[in-house]
């Protein structure tokens, strides 16, 4: 008996442990952005000072402003061109099929600081100056196979006959894939999305190699001031920790609410 009990709590030690290593440095991170002293490591009482300072600087505010706008026009272009892309590939031949996909994996396969440099030496090529348009290119580009990837298996698993149906109904070509194709891959578009965003609003080093004129985002500031004791990176990230927590919560509980009063209503 005492081996069964020491066997059932061993799995949950060991998630515990695992657990605790991953959070455990995020939660002192976010306790520190309220320190009332610079020390990383010290407590010496609360304070708001350094959230004050965050919204104060301005170098913060257009780092985040750069962050977020890229990511926002990144995540629709390459959503939209990629399930584009997706549907298109879902009618091609199994040949071109297959050649595509290989060619969309290269950018995922390659190690990023590959396609970082890559990036960098075509722009160099073009003579186009870096800055704020070669980042939201390179962000797109690398943006586009994940999409792809994400939606593709709902491809898969989508009835073939469903757009000739409403073809067949008087439905135009476009009608059919707005309202019949696209509400039955809408879950892969949207995580296809969602990867999209994180990719483009957590990138550093492709961001690093395409930029310029002083065009920074978040990951590049954070770079640049870690090289010195500045808590005011605590307090960007407990506020960008907070958010990103908050959307996870809404686009988990929000589609089971709407479950249960579909329930409710049969």
């Amino acid at each position: 008996m005492v081996g069964i009990k020491k066997s059932r709590w061993l799995p949950v030690v060991v998630v515990g442990t695992i657990l605790l290593f991953f959070y455990l440095p995020i939660l002192i991170l976010m306790i520190f952005s309220f320190n009332d002293s610079r020390s990383l490591t010290v407590w010496a009482g609360f304070s708001t000072q350094w959230y004050t300072q965050l919204f104060r600087s301005r170098d913060m505010m257009e780092a985040v402003m750069t962050s977020v706008s890229v990511a926002l026009i990144s995540t629709l272009i390459s959503t939209f061109v990629g399930t584009l892309a997706a549907i298109g590939l879902s009618k091609s031949r199994k040949v071109v099929k297959e050649v595509v996909l290989q060619v969309n994996s290269l950018p995922i396969l390659n190690p990023e600081i590959v396609t970082a440099i890559g990036f960098m030496l075509l722009f160099s090529a073009f003579t186009i100056q870096r800055g704020y348009t070669t980042m939201l290119l390179a962000h797109i580009a690398f943006s586009i196979p994940y999409v792809i990837l994400s939606i593709l298996p709902k491809l898969r698993l989508l009835d073939p006959n469903l757009a000739e149906a409403a073809l067949d109904l008087g439905a135009t070509p476009w009608q059919a894939l707005i309202k019949v194709i696209v509400p039955q891959i809408l879950p892969g578009i949207v995580s296809g999305a969602l990867i999209a965003f994180t990719m483009s609003f957590d990138d550093f080093v492709i961001s690093y190699f395409v930029t310029g004129n002083g065009v920074k985002n978040i990951s590049i500031l954070v770079y640049t001031m870690s090289r010195r004791i500045n808590p005011t990176i605590n307090a960007l990230s407990t506020i960008l920790v907070a958010i990103i927590t908050i959307a996870l919560v809404l686009i988990n509980v929000l589609p089971m609410m709407k479950k249960k009063e579909k329930v409710s209503y049969e």
